[in-house]
């Protein structure tokens, strides 16, 4: 099974220096996902945060849609410079159910749950729970300015 059967979201990483917010630079990630109930292998990586896509955790941090034969539709979102939370539902010959609870505990860190959850015919087909860690490490490699867009699910 695959959570991204007809939709593929993806997170956009970027930064920006803000006041009460993340500071821009090299971040370590380790992600780890439960799918159905069953503990997936811990990932990590690393991607550059730029002063743009800090200043504004929203865009970064939020999901975009790429659909086929489905609709989705932002249904909840809340923004601080401390938290972001969201949730976007998509229908169509497969039904999903994203959320995002971010934290911004201190300029070098944040925590995170995402939820996806697909169904068909109103069957759950598949639940995965994703929990991300991220911590500034250092200052991105000369040379790189654009971060990487990552699927969330």
């Amino acid at each position: 099974r695959d959570c991204a059967l007809s939709v593929a979201l993806v997170l956009a990483v970027s930064s920006h220096a803000m006041a009460d917010g993340l500071l821009a630079g090299q971040w370590a990630t380790v992600q780890s996902a439960e799918i159905d109930g069953v503990v997936g292998p811990v990932q990590r990586g690393t991607r550059c945060l730029t002063p743009e896509a800090v200043a504004d955790h929203d865009k970064t941090f939020s999901p975009i849609s790429r659909t086929t034969n489905s609709t989705c539709e932002r249904v909840e979102h809340e923004s601080t410079p401390q938290r972001l939370k969201w949730r976007l539902q998509c229908t169509g010959q497969i039904d999903v159910d994203v959320t995002g609870a971010f934290t911004f505990d201190t300029p070098d860190h944040y925590s995170a749950i995402i939820t996806a959850r697909s169904f068909t015919q109103g069957r759950l087909m598949q639940s995965v729970r994703t929990s991300i860690e991220g911590q500034r490490v250092g200052k991105c490699p000369k040379g790189l300015r654009k971060p990487p867009r990552r699927p969330i699910s």
